[in-house]
């Protein structure tokens, strides 16, 4: 089978392939009506953070499999994907530990000030007061929104600095997957009021578009953590520089609305950047996460190729 590298995936990937007997291919991107003849014959796509849309999809007649290696599937238009018989895979739960470890770098450089600290003694300022407000974590409550492999990753770590753990979760959650103590709330509004620290973890869908708004932010006690590690699309951004500047908000962003999609671009929200800990969607990145999805990669291409069905397939 021919399998198009379309991302910079781990060169592992390409050497437990290769020797799987497939033959491999590296393209940079996608363009519409661009790609090299050698690369449109290929029956499996992998990628990472390229977008795969309608448009893309008409200049690969044999596909059968879009792998992304990685959790979600925003970035692939699974719709038309089906409409051409196309499966679609990714790796669920491979980077949990690493966006988790990511959301709790967040809370602490937060809470603990660690980004003016560091600005001030790099500008040559020692400034020890103000920015020894850190309020601690210990006992305080940790809101999860969003309890998959990510928020479970989290409230396990979580318990390490002897946190409270409040859940809510779009689909109803059992007491199996709920630890001792932990508190399930019905609404995110109910999660804000109870709350010290809100962190999310929910898909980018439809029903999640904008669902951190106003009337949520209202909610969370002034002053609370808000920290974002899912998708900038599920926070209302301008809701979200309100409550930063009106109710003392201190917040943590990994993601944003709109955000590039490629290693390096020019970054066109300055605004919010300059008041919140944030960084350029990380928190995948480490390399035990990079092995783990790698490794999920492969499975998925092998059992596809031996069975013609592919683990963690999606159904729009």
């Amino acid at each position: 089978m021919k399998v198009l590298l379309a991302d910079k995936l781990d060169v592992q990937v390409i050497q437990d392939l290769t020797t799987g007997g497939f033959q491999v291919i590296q393209t940079k991107g996608l363009a519409p009506g661009n790609l090299p003849s050698y690369a449109v014959l290929c029956e499996i796509l992998i990628v990472r953070s390229t977008l795969v849309k309608k448009e893309i999809l008409a200049d690969f007649p044999q596909l059968k499999l879009i792998i992304r290696a990685g959790a979600g599937i925003d970035t692939i238009d699974v719709v038309a994907a089906a409409a051409r018989g196309i499966q679609v895979s990714n790796c669920p739960g491979k980077n949990a530990d690493a966006v988790a470890e990511m959301a709790l770098a967040l809370m602490l450089a937060v809470d603990r000030n660690l980004v003016e600290a560091t600005m001030s003694l790099r500008g040559g300022r020692w400034i020890k007061g103000s920015l020894g407000q850190g309020r601690g974590f210990k006992d305080r409550t940790l809101g999860i929104a969003g309890f998959g492999a990510v928020g479970k990753a989290l409230a396990r770590k979580a318990r390490g600095l002897e946190m409270r753990i409040a859940v809510w979760s779009h689909h109803p959650l059992s007491q199996v997957e709920l630890e001792v103590e932990m508190v399930c709330v019905n609404s995110i509004q109910d999660l804000a009021q109870v709350s010290d620290v809100v962190s999310i973890h929910v898909a980018s869908i439809p029903e999640t578009r904008n669902l951190f708004g106003k009337d949520f932010f209202s909610m969370l006690k002034p002053g609370a953590i808000f920290i974002n590690t899912a998708r900038g699309e599920v926070v209302d951004q301008v809701a979200l520089l309100e409550a930063i500047q009106t109710r003392g908000l201190r917040v943590g962003l990994d993601v944003f609305a709109g955000e590039p999609k490629v290693a390096e671009a020019i970054f066109s929200d300055g605004a919010l950047a300059a008041k919140v800990v944030c960084s350029p969607h990380l928190g995948a990145s480490t390399d035990q996460a990079a092995e783990a999805v790698a490794q999920e990669v492969i499975r998925i291409a092998t059992v596809f190729r031996d069975t013609g069905i592919a683990p963690n397939a999606f159904s729009p």
